[in-house]
């Protein structure tokens, strides 16, 4: 039995699709960045195999955080991550979710405090499971699709010349996770929102 923690914990979420062939696509930067996070935070990931997901618990941003990467297909990771918001008993608050967004310039950042799926069926299976969109989520550009192209395009992998831009927003979308987790939301969206530099690099 899972012990309950009350809504003192922050629970990041990173979607994705698991398994070898899909490692490194544009789908997958959700996990990208909280494997970053993880790694410089030094919190390791497990896998669950009960809870269907790998998860790593240690403190972020001076936060206790849970961060979580559902080991379901993308579609599927609402009721993984469903179980373990109510075993952990974690608010609607207190949820930070980071996916990949075509519908944005590769590299760029924007946070938001809720909202629609926008067409990404890892969003839409949170939303059906949770009941509602009142989460926060870091979208993460990952170029424009083509016009009715989206389901192959985020699953191809990214160019070469757009390789150093990304490996540099995914660290930047592990500080914006250190950010919101010591912050809140609404530091985080005036910190990252269209941001595609380090603060080093300039604005």
């Amino acid at each position: 039995m899972t012990e309950a923690i009350g809504n003192e914990m922050k629970l990041v979420v990173g979607l994705g699709n698991p398994g070898e062939e899909y490692a490194g696509t544009r789908h997958n930067v959700g996990f990208e960045i909280l494997e970053t996070l993880a790694r410089r935070s030094s919190v390791p990931l497990t896998h669950e195999r009960r809870l269907t997901a790998r998860v790593g618990r240690g403190t972020i941003g001076g936060e206790e955080t849970l961060l979580v990467l559902p080991q379901s297909f993308m579609n599927l990771s609402g009721p993984v991550v469903a179980r373990i918001v109510r075993e952990r008993e974690v608010s609607m608050a207190d949820i930070l979710v980071v996916v990949d967004d075509f519908h944005l310039p590769a590299a760029e950042l924007r946070v938001r405090e809720k909202g629609s799926a926008g067409g990404h069926n890892g969003l839409k299976s949170l939303i059906a499971s949770f009941g509602g969109d009142a989460f926060a989520r870091l979208r993460v550009g990952i170029g424009e699709a083509p016009p009715g192209g989206a389901e192959d395009f985020v699953l191809t992998r990214f160019k070469p010349s757009e390789r150093d831009a990304m490996n540099k927003a995914y660290e930047r979308g592990a500080d914006c996770v250190v950010d919101w987790c010591r912050a809140g939301t609404a530091a985080a969206m005036n910190k990252y929102n269209g941001q595609t530099k380090t603060p080093s690099e300039g604005s």
